[in-house]
Order: structure tokens, then C-alpha cells, then sequence
């Protein structure tokens, strides 16, 4: 009897090589489109390649779900100046939460999606554990850390194997299927043309207040036109002139300003996050050697991570890492690629 697999299905091409992929492995395929937010053309997308290569189709609406748990957190963060990372929180609760659920309603054995990401069993942390993908480039580990580890075993990446986005158009042409021509999705799937300083100012409910641009030192230097339009490490639109180059450092939340300084202000050995995830530990260690990724297009470094009071870590790094931001997320890799977990940055 073939094992069911339940397959995340945009339409994309991503997701319908992933279903060639498992069915030329011999599952039964059941393909399902998560409904998160006004993406009905999605949808349509994905139920016609399903009929295309033969497998059940699935919508499930989860609108309100999506509003609740990623849209309303992202707004929030941001009006307590902090900088989100919602494709990490829709992952958690959605993708791999209220999808794995929906798996075990339809019989499947597994769920898959088309992330670019390893799941294996290691004999060194005697469980399934989360990898690193062939392709550094295409690496999407960092936003899976939240994935719980007891469903690990149940979770199969099917381009594991694939180093290049081009790999997986060529296999989806293979087919004859026309949406191996399909774009890319943008990068937040609820703001149009990334343009989020424009959707934050229609959905927060406290509209940004004009503050102080201080220095680092506590001088003032000019005003700023709201905490969301500025970002750790920017440099050019502050609007302020200064005779040498400042940077944002700071987000002040509190008393409503911008802090800036020069490029080495940016520079810091030490974070500290939360709402950790441990994927290879049962419990947050007293201290482990690692390598710590503080972005998703940041390089890992190598840092020492120091259990604090409950729920809480102390990451310190050997060499200085520049921008650490708070709200988004720091992830623990140990020497071959292993997830061991991850957090929020403080």
C-alpha cells in the first residue's frame, strides 16, 4: 500500500516538482492549497496542476488563522519597533501547525513542502533532525527552526537533492506543464510590491509619530517621521547631514527616537534572544559551541550560546556581527549543517 503524503501546493514551481518528485518515489500524493490571504488565483493554480498530474486537491481556508497569527504580529512588532520575520511565523503555526493536523484528518502519513531543506536521522543526536540543503544559496533552513521536532520524521522535503533553481524548471518542462514559466512569489505574500512602509501606515492602529534623531553620544540632530521607516544599519534617506557617515543602531520604542552612529557602532559580539526552539536538545543546554546565523542572508559565525534565566540565551560571538536586529531571528547550526535550534532576538 502506497503511504499518503499530504503536498503544500501554490502553484508554483517549486511545490509541482515536489509532486512529480514524490510520485515518480511511488507515494500517494494528495495535494492541498492553504487559502492565507486574498491569494484565490493560487488556488486555481494549483488545483490545475493537480488535474494535470493526476492527484487530489485540497483548499483549505485559513484566512483568519493567517490574520491572527502572522498579519496582526507582523503590525505589532513593527508599532514596538521591531522587525519581524512573518514567513518564520506562518511556517510555525500554518504550514507546519494547522497542516500537519489536516494531514492526520486525510490519513497521510507525511506532509511535504517545496522548501529547499534536508530532513535525516542522525545517529550522533539519535533522532530526525532538521539540514542544510546542497545549495547554500538555496538554503531555507533558517526559516524552519520552529518546525516542532516531534514532527520532523513526518515531514519530507522532496528538493533536497536540488541545487539550482533552474533544476526544478527543467524537471516541471519535463512534465509539459506551463507553469515551469511562472515568476517567483514576491517575498511577503500579504504586501503588495514589498512595499510595507505603505501597509503598515493603513493597518496600524497608532499611526507613526514624528520623534528625535539622537547620536549616540545624546545629541540631538534632527527629527525622524516615524519609527517604521527606519532599519538597523541603514544608512542613506536618515536625513540628517553629519561630517562623516551615521548609521541607524538603535530603534528607541520607548521614548519614541532613532539612535544613529558610525559603521562601528553597528558592530557587536553579544545578542540575546527567546522564544527558542530546540530541534536536537530536549531542553535549552547550559552552554553549547556553535555556528549562529543572525539573518537569512547572513553567514553563519561561530559563537558560544549561554543558557540565561528561564526561556532565554546569551549568544556571544567571536567576532563582532554587524546589524543585529531585534525581532528577527538568530539559528544554531553545529559542523555539518544540523539545525539545533533557534530564537528570537531581543
Amino acid at each position: 500500500m502506497k503511504k499518503r503524503v499530504l503536498l503544500g501546493m501554490s502553484g508554483g514551481v517549486d511545490s509541482t516538482a515536489s509532486a512529480i518528485l514524490l510520485k515518480k518515489q511511488g507515494y500517494e500524493v494528495v495535494g492541498a492549497t492553504m487559502i492565507m490571504y486574498c491569494n484565490q488565483k493560487i488556488a486555481e493554480d494549483a488545483k490545475k496542476m493537480c488535474e494535470k498530474l493526476g492527484i487530489e486537491h485540497h483548499i483549505f481556508n485559513y484566512e483568519n488563522e493567517f490574520r491572527c497569527q502572522v498579519i496582526n504580529k507582523f503590525i505589532s512588532e513593527y508599532e514596538n519597533a521591531s522587525t519581524p520575520n512573518p514567513c518564520i511565523e506562518c511556517n510555525k503555526y500554518l504550514k507546519f501547525g494547522t497542516f500537519y493536523e489536516k494531514a492526520k484528518e486525510l490519513d497521510c502519513n507525511y506532509i511535504a513542502t517545496g522548501h529547499y531543506a534536508k530532513i535525516e536521522f542522525s545517529p550522533k543526536y539519535k533522532r530526525y533532525v532538521l539540514k542544510k540543503s546542497e545549495e547554500e544559496k538555496k538554503d531555507q533552513t533558517y526559516f524552519l527552526y520552529l518546525i516542532p521536532k516531534e514532527e520532523l520524521e513526518h515531514i519530507i522535503f522532496p528538493l533536497q537533492g536540488y541545487k539550482e533553481k533552474s533544476d526544478t524548471r527543467k524537471l516541471v518542462e519535463s512534465m509539459d506543464l506551463e507553469i515551469a514559466k511562472k515568476k517567483d512569489s514576491q517575498e511577503i505574500c500579504f504586501i503588495e510590491n514589498n512595499n510595507y512602509k505603505e501597509f503598515l501606515q493603513k493597518n496600524m492602529t497608532s499611526k507613526p509619530k514624528k520623534g528625535n534623531i539622537v547620536l549616540t553620544s545624546g545629541e540631538v540632530l534632527g527629527k525622524h517621521n516615524g519609527l517604521i521607516n527606519y532599519t538597523i544599519g541603514q544608512r542613506k534617506g536618515i536625513g540628517i547631514s553629519f561630517k562623516e557617515p551615521l548609521y541607524v543602531v538603535k530603534l528607541d520604542s520607548a521614548k519614541n527616537e532613532v539612535i544613529v552612529g558610525t559603521e562601528k557602532d553597528l558592530y557587536s559580539n553579544i545578542l540575546y534572544a527567546n522564544e527558542l526552539n530546540w530541534l536536537t536538545f530536549d531542553k535549552t543546554p547550559d552552554k553549547i559551541e556553535c555556528f549562529a546565523k543572525i539573518r537569512y542572508r547572513a553567514k553563519e559565525a561561530k559563537a558560544k550560546v549561554y543558557k540565561e534565566e528561564e526561556g532565554k540565551v546569551r549568544v556571544e560571538f567571536l567576532e563582532p556581527q554587524r546589524a543585529i536586529t531585534k525581532g528577527q531571528s538568530v539559528v544554531f547550526y553545529d559542523d555539518d549543517g544540523i539545525v539545533l535550534g533557534g530564537g528570537k532576538i531581543l
